[in-house]
């Protein structure tokens, strides 16, 4: 289902990925929903303007810089390490 220039799950028990760290962690793509895992707010953005910094939600960040900081040090921000948690086995 599209709705609001996002991307709703039929059923509860799917979930989206998350584009900074590619767990299943959102129930709705581009409603600024906070990952859990690695603490990145979902915009929208995605693959095709991963490289732009939007600023908003992600202050500084592009999605490429919040990768590239999930996979050096767990979180898409250092001042957000305290806020994340790992991935769950349903989430892989």
């Amino acid at each position: 289902m599209v709705e609001n220039n996002s991307v709703q799950l039929e059923s509860a028990e799917q979930l989206h990925r998350c584009p900074c760290c590619g767990y299943k962690t959102l129930s709705v793509r581009g409603w600024f929903e906070i990952c859990e895992v690695c603490f990145w707010e979902d915009d929208g953005q995605d693959d095709h303007d991963a490289d732009v910094v939007r600023g908003g939600p992600n202050y500084e960040l592009s999605l490429t810089q919040g990768r590239a900081n999930y996979k050096a040090f767990g979180a898409s921000r250092k001042q957000d390490l305290e806020h994340v948690r790992p991935p769950l086995p349903e989430e892989m």
